[in-house]
């Protein structure tokens, strides 16, 4: 394989040498997804042409092997690639009718599946099928869609040819489907030497007759592409993107954790979104540049990125010298302005047939100074929507590094599809037109994908923070609210803990979904810190959970005057700084949000013994009331009140237990382990209650969940009693 200058060869003949053609096609398929400088996440597909007995007929056929609908190449496993008989594929030919009739062909696919495999075949399938290469490669690398989306695209290309050795072939813009499968396969036929194809305004086409050759050529295509467009981007420098008109602000992530849940709120009206904040080199640049304001209205070029993206971002006009109250205004402004223009965007191109209008907000935002915001239903999606965006700045770059001051009256990606001036230019940048946009936007092959997706959980696109949730009742409830689909932050003092258990909550939430941090909820300072660290993770947060407590307690029975206070401090006190730091982010966000305090049975049972543990609990009990008045109409706030909870308790270490089994004069044996003493006394109190059943973790986890759930929308100020039915806690 020739030199490699920005790319490497990770092929491992070794690894490859053991595995049949599909396992090859799906280990190629991985090394090239793995580089988001050669395709982004869920882009390109990838296919081979392998020869299979037939179940029915036992006769040896060819099946083509496509990247299936919705598939990421990074991670793709065999199961994720739809087999179609390629001699049934290219029948199809003769059902086609016409441009005007594209999207009917796509229903042909599933009667072409070889064997009963249930993935679905993409709108790419035919661009696989049609060309006569064994194993091909279509992808969306940055530097191949700098040169596809610029005005002199085919002269550049030409260029690129004469000087690397390539005879890549240039087809103007057309959606994938048939027609373009056709165009392609044409156009090598004319070129029966070309290496590959350039899609205008889309993407690249590579191929091999081996999965090894495929690869190298692939490898060696877009390494060039990558000299070829970075020699004219370093050549432009600081005139790149116009120069610069504004300096990154020196507290631009302090700002961005101040923006966030404002941001946050505003594009959650219609869903709750999750955020991703980047200011990485070269968006700052973008956005701090003189034409950052006309590309970014110009939008996208490739379809691969405005699906996430949308038509174009949102870039806020402000002076980065300007003060806080100023962006906020400038913020409220512009996205009015983004949400008229969005649907009047719909309105002019939907058609009677077309998907209903979906959120006329935008999914990211480009602030001068400070840098980019994306958004998603999850953190995964709100970081890829902004890798997606950074591969339009990319290839926004790359193109406006190639023009040299010419447009020409015929652009190069207009044919039948959509004339010269149906395309936005700008210093050589071809943004694909708002027609071509939206028929892939609202395309109805999309929505279709959009509704196999599985249903939202109950949590799904909520942050839930839960504070003592390294251990017992808290982590009993991070876990639930993975498994119900929510981002989980596991906050507490023992930070080794609190790791651990995110690391088994990212099992059910992914590892993006957790989260673990430190917090001493009786420090104000510290709360602030977390609740700052939440924001610049996830934007803002939906729940907030406390089940941090203490148990005053010493070998002689009696409670000092320190304990007291300390026993004050962290059961009535801390919430009050908890929920005084955290009310400000949620009505920044101005989205409903729910709090969920932990109380106690105790609160209204006296004893000997407990008094400072009991009068701690009745009086955040009352304060559960004032705050659900507060903080109302946006916040709820409620409370549990369990009786004792024995497993998996920091209150209960094993000289606990076992001074408490002495009290009550329960038989035990000392060399017993604690879990088992632990459930000795979990049994005594079962037995003072109505149920006789244990209080476990997961039994107040769901009282949690479901007080913080919209099941309990029209709950606030309560306290939901945990006891197994304790009649001395009754109402009163």
């Amino acid at each position: 394989m020739k030199r490699l200058r920005y790319l490497q060869d990770v092929w491992d003949t070794r690894v490859a040498a053991g595995l049949e053609e599909p396992e090859l096609l799906r280990y190629r398929s991985n090394l090239l997804g793995s580089d988001l400088r050669i395709t982004n996440f869920g882009g390109g597909n990838t296919s081979s042409k392998v020869k299979q007995k037939d179940a029915l007929s036992s006769a040896t056929v060819e099946v083509l092997w496509v990247k299936g609908s919705g598939g990421d190449l990074g991670s793709i496993q065999r199961a994720g690639f739809a087999t179609l008989y390629q001699e049934k594929l290219l029948g199809l030919e003769k059902l086609y009718r016409g441009i005007q009739h594209e999207d009917e062909m796509v229903g042909y696919y599933p009667l072409c599946t070889f064997g009963l495999n249930p993935t679905a075949a993409s709108i790419d399938t035919p661009l696989h099928g049609l060309l006569p290469y064994a194993h091909i490669d279509h992808l969306h690398p940055d530097w191949g869609i700098a040169l596809a989306a610029s005005a002199n695209g085919k002269e550049r290309l030409a260029e690129f040819n004469q000087k690397y050795g390539h005879t890549l072939v240039w087809i103007p813009w057309l959606r994938p489907g048939f027609e373009l499968s056709r165009l392609i396969r044409d156009a090598v036929r004319e070129n029966p030497k070309a290496d590959g194809i350039v899609l205008g305004g889309h993407g690249l086409f590579t191929w091999g007759e081996t999965q090894r050759a495929c690869y190298e050529n692939t490898l060696a295509v877009i390494d060039d592409l990558g000299e070829f467009v970075l020699g004219h981007v370093e050549k432009a420098g600081e005139s790149l993107f116009g120069g610069t008109q504004f300096t990154p602000r020196d507290d631009r992530q302090l700002l961005a954790v101040e923006l966030l849940p404002a941001l946050r709120g505003r594009l959650s009206a219609k869903k709750k979104l999750i955020a991703h904040y980047s200011d990485l080199p070269e968006v700052l640049r973008f956005v701090n540049s003189r034409d950052a304001a006309a590309l970014a209205r110009l939008g996208t070029s490739c379809p691969d990125h405005f699906i996430r993206t949308k038509i174009r971002p949102l870039l806020i006009p402000w002076q980065p010298g300007g003060d806080v109250p100023a962006l906020f205004a400038a913020l409220d402004e512009s996205l009015t302005a983004y949400r008229k223009d969005y649907e009047a965007y719909y309105h002019k191109f939907a058609t009677p047939d077309s998907p209903a209008l979906r959120d006329a907000n935008p999914t990211v935002v480009l602030v001068p100074g400070v840098g980019m915001f994306s958004f998603g239903k999850s953190k995964t999606e709100a970081r890829i929507t902004g890798e997606f965006y950074t591969n339009a700045i990319h290839v926004m770059e790359g193109a406006t590094s190639l023009g040299d001051g010419r447009v020409p009256s015929t652009l190069p990606q207009a044919d039948v599809a959509a004339p010269s001036e149906a395309f936005a230019v700008h210093h050589n940048y071809v943004a694909l037109p708002q027609s071509e946009a939206f028929r892939i936007e609202y395309w109805q092959l999309e929505e279709a994908k959009l509704r196999r997706q599985p249903p939202e959980k109950e949590f799904a696109r909520q942050v839930v923070i839960v504070v003592g949730g390294a251990n017992g009742i808290g982590r009993a409830t991070a876990e639930a609210a993975a498994q119900r689909g929510a981002h989980v932050v596991i906050a507490d003092r023992d930070a080794e803990t609190a790791k651990e258990a995110a690391a088994q909550v990212a099992r059910s939430a992914g590892k993006e979904d957790s989260h673990a941090a430190t917090v001493d909820i009786r420090d104000r300072a510290s709360i602030r810190r977390l609740l700052e660290e939440v924001v610049a993770r996830f934007g803002g947060f939906d729940v907030l959970v406390n089940t941090a407590a203490m148990f005053a307690s010493s070998s002689d029975g009696t409670v000092s005057d320190e304990q007291w206070r300390t026993t004050l401090d962290l059961n009535v006190v801390a919430n009050h700084l908890l929920v005084d730091e955290a009310w400000p982010i949620l009505a920044k966000q101005n989205l409903p949000a729910s709090i969920v305090l932990t109380s106690s049975a105790n609160a209204v049972v006296p004893k000997h013994g407990s008094e400072a543990y009991d009068v701690s609990k009745a009086a955040l009990s009352h304060l559960v009331r004032e705050l659900a008045i507060s903080l109302s109409p946006i916040v709820r706030v409620n409370g549990i009140s369990p009786a004792t909870v024995v497993k998996g308790s920091t209150m209960f270490p094993r000289e606990r237990v076992i001074a408490s089994l002495t009290k009550y004069k329960i038989a035990f044996d000392p060399a017993q382990s604690t879990e088992e003493l632990r459930d000795l006394l979990s049994q005594f109190y079962a037995k003072r209650t109505l149920t006789h059943a244990a209080i476990d973790p997961d039994d107040c986890a769901k009282a949690i969940l479901f007080l913080a759930s919209p099941s309990a929308r029209c709950t606030t100020g309560h306290l939901f009693p945990v006891d197994g039915g304790l009649s001395e806690a009754f109402l009163r």
